[in-house]
Parts: C-alpha cells; sequence; structure tokens
C-alpha cells in the first residue's frame, strides 16, 4: 500500500462474485490467492504472475494414500469452495457429489465433522492448515489436480497493475524471496 500510495482496507467477498465486485467498485482489487486465468483477464487488469500454485486433494490423514489418481476419488462427499479453482477441479474430474460452500475452511470443516470426505483447496492453504500443529492435525494433502499461478486484479482501467508488477519485480529477489520461504511458497 505505501509503494502505491494507497490506504487499504481488506474486505471478505463473495468469491464467486469477485469481477462483478470489482467491476462495481465496491473493492479495487483481487489479491486473496486470485488465480490468473482467461476470465480473469478478459474481466480485469491482472499483474504479472508472483506465486506458483496447485489445487491439491485434502482428506482424513489416514485415508489420502488410498487415492492414487483423481477418478480413484469419484465416489468421495466433496465439500468445495463455490467458485474456487478447487470446483472447477472437482467438476472436471467428473465428480457428482458435490457440495459448495463459502469458504475453504469451511471446506476443511465439512471434512472434520464428516458430513464430506474431501476437498480440493490451494496447496498453499493445505500446507497451513493441516497436519500436526494445525486444527486439521487429523487431515493430509494428496494428489495434486492442477498447478496454477496467481496474479492481482485491478479494474481495467488502472493505473496500479503497472505499478504493482514494478515494485514486485524489485522485491522479488528480497522481501518477497524471504516472505516465499517463511510462508513455503513458490515465487513464479
Amino acid at each position: 500500500a505505501k509503494e502505491l500510495d494507497v490506504d487499504v482496507e481488506f474486505i471478505e467477498i463473495d468469491w464467486d462474485n469477485k469481477f462483478i465486485e470489482l467491476e462495481a467498485g465496491s473493492i479495487d482489487c483481487v489479491w486473496n490467492g486470485m488465480t490468473i486465468t482467461d476470465e480473469a483477464k478478459a474481466k480485469a487488469s491482472v499483474s504479472n504472475a508472483y506465486v506458483k500454485n496447485a489445487q491439491v486433494l485434502v482428506m482424513k490423514a489416514d485415508k489420502v494414500a488410498d487415492i492414487k489418481t483423481a477418478q480413484d476419488a469419484k465416489d468421495l462427499k466433496f465439500a468445495v469452495e463455490k467458485g474456487s479453482a478447487g470446483a472447477g477441479c472437482a467438476k472436471e474430474a467428473g465428480y457428482k457429489n458435490i457440495v459448495e460452500v463459502d469458504t475453504q475452511a469451511t471446506a476443511l470443516m465439512e471434512i472434520k465433522s464428516g458430513t464430506a470426505d474431501a476437498t480440493i483447496i490451494d496447496i498453499t492453504m493445505a500446507n497451513a492448515m493441516t497436519g500436526e500443529g494445525t486444527s486439521y492435525a487429523d487431515l493430509a494433502k494428496g494428489i495434486e489436480y492442477s498447478s496454477e499461478e496467481y496474479g492481482v486484479a485491478f479494474r481495467k482501467d488502472s493505473d496500479l497493475t503497472e505499478k504493482l508488477n514494478n515494485f514486485m519485480a524489485s522485491i522479488k529477489d528480497t522481501d518477497l524471496k524471504d516472505l516465499a520461504a517463511k510462508y513455503k511458497l513458490t515465487l513464479a
């Protein structure tokens, strides 16, 4: 915010409506793990990729090793975040038993409570939220469905995209590299 000379207010939105919110002016950018897609490029001004991500299966740790391919998971009940890349992967895999929920965190709660068998979420979220020392110690990540890159979306007419690209390039080998190491991210 300091480098872009803007004031920041963080707000949660319905992820499925991110481009509607952006176009309406109720938000100025979309940054929370925003996958760079053809749709994003058509609806917004999208920054250069800054980190790589993958969509991964998450389920009970004692069962995740049984799923070696996407086809192996076809009979599972999935909870996925509405409008997310994970939801897209579940639909692309042809899964029929899908419940869409508001957030990836809600999807994890569905698995923990037993109302769903699995979810497909960002590997960054899976690394942070599952396994030893987390609230979801009994959950683990499994197979990878797809890989992607994250960017930041601004309105089509925004001059902030170029400013952000320049700023990110200037810190790629310093601060950004340190942040990636701290949070187990892979830079793009």
